[in-house]
């Protein structure tokens, strides 16, 4: 039997329209309108997020992300930059000072290294020191390559002008960042930003958020493997205006602990002690500091050594950290993110830019010439060279730290491997060869 309803209230050109239905079609259509209903809600809920459209979302401002976006930038690859901090606080970051001839040359290639070529300090060598013996690793009569000391603060100011100046799209302070729908070919990010829901859908996300950022974390457990060595001390820094104690930079090794010589410029000093890592600020008084770090490097080097008050002052803990894969679906891992090292041998800077030289490059061949190949071995290719770097920042920190676990004969193996090392063209070089930057491949 029929039931039969008449829609009264839709009307067209003054005629009512009938419908004749059975009840278990008109119960279907009860439902249709039902889970129509839900799938509006849904898309309207959608619709009230502010939706942003990118060829590559690069999650951290820091400079592997802005360097990426620079280089993708001069290719017409669109990106959009977010970051948890803003951008005061991200320009006045004290990190690394010395960089290798390799990141020199992808600065250069992006357009951004010409207060770099007026300002860094070409360095052509470092001593090792050890108990006041002093041994010096020639890196450019080894290897016919220099380092340049030049700020990782003012590289990031660098790359910050150039991106401002091609009206990158940044987003600051953002909050609540998924990365989602990873395996799919239009993954998004979604965040908080002045208390608005924004979703960003791209074709690939660049994980350059750091240690501590949510990109690795997006990869599920299962997939992810981690490595790690955390050492048991810290390194204690100041920033001095004191023209540095020596030309280049001195790593020493005494009973007492470890000391670094480095600086930023011709009148300013970067000085580094070996410190416990219980061991807070106000435990280091500058006047402790500098009877400490006279101490360790000796009386040769320290009778040139110039003393002030410091205007920075910091302890870091020092870890040796990997996570493979680095890549997972449309979501890419690079600097930080994926590796730490220690600061012992300046190669966390420089890491990070030989990352982003990789995923410039493939993200460039995958537009450009629709070539998947480079992006199917990101992953494998700067995992070969991050292990090796890893090794050498893992060689250099046992060489020259007080381990408080070491035997005396760990302490004589240390001393036979700085002793080797100094009578050994073949052992100076390999430190050379690490220190001035691996090939890419």
């Amino acid at each position: 039997m029929q039931n039969v309803r008449c829609l009264d209230h839709v009307v067209f050109r003054s005629k009512r329209l009938c419908v004749v239905l059975t009840m278990g079609q008109y119960l279907s259509l009860i439902v249709l309108l039902v889970i129509l209903s839900l799938y509006l809600s849904v898309v309207l809920e959608e619709l009230s997020a502010m939706l942003h459209m990118t060829q590559v979302c690069i999650i951290g401002s820091g400079p592997s992300g802005l360097l990426l976006a620079q280089l993708l930038a001069q290719a017409g690859i669109d990106t959009i930059i977010l970051d948890r901090k803003d951008r005061a606080y991200i320009e006045g970051r004290i990190r690394a000072g010395v960089l290798e001839q390799g990141t020199v040359a992808a600065l250069e290639d992006a357009g951004v290294a010409d207060r770099l070529a007026v300002e860094g300090l070409r360095h052509d060598g470092f001593d090792l020191a050890f108990d006041g013996v002093r041994h010096r690793i020639d890196l450019f009569g080894l290897t016919g390559q220099s380092v340049t000391v030049y700020g990782q603060t003012e590289v990031t100011k660098d790359l910050f002008k150039a991106r401002e100046a091609q009206e990158q799209k940044f987003f600051f302070n953002v909050e609540d960042v998924i990365p989602a729908d990873l395996t799919s070919h239009k993954p998004v990010v979604r965040f908080q930003h002045n208390g608005q829901e924004h979703i960003i859908s791209c074709d690939y996300i660049a994980g350059c958020d750091g240690y501590r950022g949510v990109s690795r974390g997006a990869i599920p457990a299962n997939v992810l493997k981690t490595f790690e060595r955390v050492y048991p001390f810290g390194w204690l820094g100041i920033l001095v205006e004191k023209p540095p104690v020596s030309d280049e930079l001195i790593y020493a090794n005494h009973p007492r602990g470890f000391a670094l010589a480095s600086m930023r410029s011709e009148t300013r000093s970067r000085y580094y002690v070996q410190c416990d890592l219980q061991d807070r600020l106000s435990d280091w008084p500058d006047d402790r500091f500098w009877e400490e770090f006279a101490a360790r490097l000796g009386t040769d080097t320290t009778a040139k050594l110039q003393t002030g008050p410091s205007f920075e002052k910091s302890i870091a803990p020092l870890r040796s950290f990997v996570a493979e894969p680095m890549r997972y679906g449309n979501l890419f891992l690079a600097g930080d993110a994926a590796h730490i090292v220690p600061p012992t041998g300046a190669k966390g800077l420089n890491l990070a830019v030989a990352d982003i030289r990789v995923l410039s490059r493939a993200l460039i061949e995958r537009y450009v010439n629709a070539n998947d190949h480079y992006l199917d071995t990101y992953s494998e290719t700067v995992l070969n060279r991050v292990w090796k770097v890893e090794r050498f920042s893992w060689q250099l920190s046992t060489l020259m730290h007080q381990f408080p676990e070491n035997s005396p004969f760990e302490k004589r193996m240390q001393r036979a491997e700085f002793d080797y090392i100094a009578t050994s063209e073949a052992a100076s070089k390999a430190i050379a060869e690490n220190y001035v930057g691996l090939p890419l491949e």
